[in-house]
């Protein structure tokens, strides 16, 4: 027998100024499943999203839900009929505590003489009751900074819970979790569905997808391509519907095979060290034609590591070397002019300049980096900067109405593209990639690793750090086992595997 149908979209239509995101798109969300939600950065997934949460208005098309059939909704509407939306980044209120996020906007009152005051007894214990739910043990009164990024989202989905959500929308919910987290996390979502909540997961990562997921409906150019049971697909045809071809899963350099001791070191840092003990004396080398990869348990250092190198955090001692000689970089500027590249973890607050369009977030390294004074002096030469970014907005294959549409508006996988671009206008010759495809699709995912090594056959260098070990697999020459500020296990592709990786980012091993 088929569960009840909690909401359905029919035949949704959205228009923007020159775009059409959906076109003709049907999707139905039913009381104890999971249906995922699938397809490349730009394909419309979020604004399908939007529509449903009252964000955006429908250009035609309408919504079905309890029989009742409404041309759009308002966020008001949405949440009166039990439609939640937990974004990827999280809208929970730092400095205030548990108990006070889950009723914001909404305190219990209690009236006392002429006045009313907030009810913290009645709050307390509807927060305990809400926490149990999800599996969260923290006290309710405990301020929502001092809690870790999983316990967050289950803060989120109390809040969702809390107005008796029928409807919960995931959105990327387990890019920035530990294996442990994600873990958690689907304990949670399984004890929903047994509630009857109709869950929408909305995610890249395909393992993931096939474990957690009942039905899939992938979405191509705004339109439907399909819906699946979960049990009649595999990995490969998702990544077939989404892109409409089959994806390469191997990018190292085949002509290497034996290792790149011969080659030309093109990099190198020696003995560096931070205060806190983050990077502690560590030396590694980076070829000619290598791309080097960074493997480790989150928190191990990798990323504070890179942020040294690049001049974005002190350094207590060590040297790093471009072609043999000592370059500085005790700050971004010096590193940029010496000709280093940092693609940051967190592309929406250091990866680009909200405020700018594409053409501008492009064209300012390369202005930066050859301009006297770092900028300071002199007018900007607009033809340059529409040439420049046009060059990598065809080089990279940005998705965009024009140059100069606002970054914003762009979808995730494009936006990093433009911060690519950027690096390469910049005509950088070492590249530090971290985290480089954090909750982008497959598609953009592949043509970013077809990007990195291309960038290092043509004589470029390469590091990449990322939690993701399937991509470091595929993507790297070498991967650097890092643990507790330390690298303690090198690997050539040879012989790395997840199972190895682990237990040396684990168990330790030095070599």
């Amino acid at each position: 027998m088929q569960a009840q149908t909690l909401v359905q979209m029919k035949h949704v239509r959205k228009e923007f100024p020159g775009v059409t995101a959906l076109s003709d798109m049907s999707f139905d969300i039913r009381a104890g499943e999971v249906h995922v939600l699938l397809g490349e950065n730009g394909a419309g997934k979020s604004t399908l999203m939007k529509i449903l949460s009252g964000v955006h208005k429908p250009t035609s098309g309408s919504i079905v839900i309890d029989g009742k059939e409404y041309k759009s909704l308002t966020p008001h509407d949405a949440d009166r009929l039990g439609i939640r939306v937990i974004y990827q980044e999280l809208s929970v209120i730092p400095t205030l505590s548990i108990r006070e996020n889950l009723f914001v906007g909404r305190l219990p009152v209690k009236k006392r003489a002429f006045f009313h005051t907030v009810d913290y007894g009645k709050m307390q214990r509807r927060a305990e009751a809400l926490l149990q739910r999800v599996g969260m043990h923290r006290d309710a009164r405990t301020p929502v900074e001092d809690l870790s990024i999983s316990e967050k989202q289950q803060v989120e989905i109390a809040k969702a819970l809390a107005v008796d959500s029928r409807v919960i929308i995931m959105d990327e919910p387990t890019a920035s979790l530990t294996h442990e987290e994600v873990r958690h996390l689907f304990a949670v979502i399984r004890a929903l569905k047994a509630q009857g909540r109709g869950i929408v997961f909305i995610s890249h990562k395909l393992p993931e997808i096939l474990e957690i997921g009942d039905r899939v409906t992938v979405l191509k150019d705004g339109a439907n391509v399909g819906t699946k049971q979960i049990t009649d697909v595999t990995a490969d045809d998702l990544v077939t519907m989404m892109v409409g071809r089959q994806i390469r899963k191997n990018y190292q350099n085949e002509s290497a095979q034996n290792g790149f001791e011969q080659e030309e070191v093109l990099f190198e840092v020696k003995g560096l060290s931070r205060r806190d003990g983050k990077a502690r004396a560590v030396s590694f080398r980076l070829h000619k034609g290598e791309i080097l990869g960074f493997a480790g348990l989150v928190g191990a250092g990798r990323s504070e590591l890179m942020n040294a190198v690049f001049g974005a955090a002190p350094k207590r001692s060590g040297k790093i070397l471009l072609h043999g000689k000592e370059i500085r970089t005790k700050s971004p500027y010096q590193a940029i002019r010496n000709g280093l590249a940092m693609v940051t973890e967190n592309r929406r607050e250091t990866g680009f300049f909200h405020n700018f369009d594409i053409k501008q977030n492009i064209s300012l390294l390369p202005f930066v980096k050859t301009a006297r004074g770092g900028g300071t002096l002199g007018l900007i030469d607009r033809r340059f900067e529409k040439r420049c970014a046009e060059q990598q907005r065809k080089a990279l294959r940005i998705k965009c109405a024009s140059v100069n549409q606002p970054v914003t508006e762009l979808s995730g996988g494009n936006q990093q593209k433009v911060i690519l671009g950027r690096w390469l206008a910049a005509q950088s010759e070492i590249l530090i990639f971290d985290e480089p495809t954090k909750g982008i699709d497959v598609g953009s995912k592949a043509e970013i690793y077809a990007l990195m090594r291309e960038l290092a056959d043509s004589g470029k260098g390469v590091l990449v750090v990322s939690s993701e070990l399937p991509e470091l697999l595929a993507v790297c020459d070498t991967i650097a086992v890092y643990r507790e500020g330390e690298i303690v296990r090198v690997f050539p592709h040879s012989a790395a595997t997840e199972e190895n990786i682990v237990l040396a980012a684990t168990a330790g091993g030095t070599e």
